[in-house]
């Protein structure tokens, strides 16, 4: 636990809250852009250290949650197919498709495995030369490298039988729809850390000046929240609009050079669906023309594939910041972690499954 307690240290903690307190005159709105950090905040109380003044709204970096819907049934379809090894994050299993999950396609006899890394993938492909395998490749900037450098090794090894279905998006693009709609109440963003481990937080310099926001990169203890909060609070109350970067431990401001350089390489910038809210221009990765053989929707056909997400569910309203889980009238009693009506209630970076767990399943509870 060494380099860790601190950052989970009550005292520090409440000291944090204090001067939150002692700062704030009015009502702000922020969001945290990461699931990782909306887990944080709902795991160890932080809205009820804060002050009435604050509210936490959860922003839309899941990677499992905006995986739309067509994208997920492309998976299943592949995965049903005689001869395919369908290789995913535990996650995504549980994800409903229109009318089943990857569960239920290993259920009926699909080899549907579950690996914790992309190399994993590469190595059961080398094992099994008769067979297609395919990784469900997902994920914002963070596992992008990886992947990428999953596609780079396949080459290079002159893999035939490795392929990628890849759905990479970008967390700039996302924060730029919700800044420009008419909608939007986020005075404030907790910019994601692992994504500017990787990216370096120049795209965040950006936005922050162009719609005059203030934002921190922000790390995943609830120390690093808090700080990450009192530092926007500062800003938001001396009239600033800055980027500054909390999570210095990791994040600088060019970030991981070669983890960059791979991606770029393997990588090229596409227009994405996103689930519930739709396509945003320029938001996500396919694999370049030179990686072609390893493109899965290419290769298996899939990409004509297209659907309608279920109206029942406000995901999309949840991500944007407009709605807190447990307004949705389904949250708790139709939608639940062994049923879900939408990603965001099985992911382990869910906004959902952070308020089921963690506030049970009370829709009438008050939610700072």
């Amino acid at each position: 636990m060494k380099f860790l307690d601190e950052y989970r240290d009550s005292g520090v903690a409440r000291a944090l809250a204090a001067r939150i307190r002692s700062r704030v005159t009015r009502h702000w709105t922020l969001m945290e852009i990461c699931g990782g950090q909306t887990h944080t905040i709902m795991r160890y109380g932080l809205p009820e250290l804060l002050p009435e003044e604050i509210e936490l709204v959860h922003g839309p970096g899941c990677p499992v949650c905006v995986a739309p819907l067509e994208l997920v049934d492309r998976a299943i379809e592949i995965a049903s197919r005689p001869g395919v090894i369908f290789v995913s994050y535990g996650d995504m299993l549980r994800v409903p498709g229109s009318r089943s999950d990857l569960f239920q396609v290993k259920a009926a006899g699909g080899d549907v495995r579950v690996a914790y890394s992309p190399m994993q993938a590469l190595k059961i492909a080398a094992e099994n030369p008769g067979r297609q395998v395919v990784f469900f490749g997902i994920g914002f900037e963070t596992t992008a490298p990886a992947n990428a450098m999953a596609v780079w090794e396949a080459k290079r090894q002159g893999l035939t039988n490795f392929f990628m279905l890849a759905s990479h998006v970008l967390v700039p693009p996302a924060m730029r729809i919700i800044l420009r709609s008419p909608a939007n109440r986020v005075q404030g963003f907790i910019a994601p850390g692992h994504v500017c481990t990787v990216m370096g937080f120049r795209e965040y310099e950006t936005l922050a000046a162009e719609f005059r926001v203030p934002m921190v990169v922000g790390g995943f203890e609830p120390v690093d929240l808090l700080e990450s909060i009192a530092m926007l609070v500062d800003q938001l109350e001396d009239g600033r609009a800055e980027l500054e970067n909390q999570y210095s431990r990791s994040v600088t401001r060019s970030g991981n050079g070669p983890a960059q350089q791979v991606m770029q390489q393997v990588f090229e910038v596409t227009d994405r669906q996103w689930r519930g809210i739709g396509p945003i221009p320029e938001s996500g990765y396919r694999l370049r023309e030179a990686y072609a053989a390893f493109d899965a929707e290419r290769v298996f056909g899939t990409s004509e594939i297209r659907l309608q997400e279920p109206p029942e569910c406000i995901a999309a309203l949840v991500m944007q910041g407009l709605k807190k889980p447990v307004d949705c009238p389904a949250f708790g009693t139709r939608c639940v972690p062994e049923r879900p009506l939408g990603a965001p209630m099985v992911s382990s970076e869910g906004a959902c499954a952070a308020y089921y767990t963690y506030r049970r399943h009370t829709s009438g509870e008050v939610v700072r």
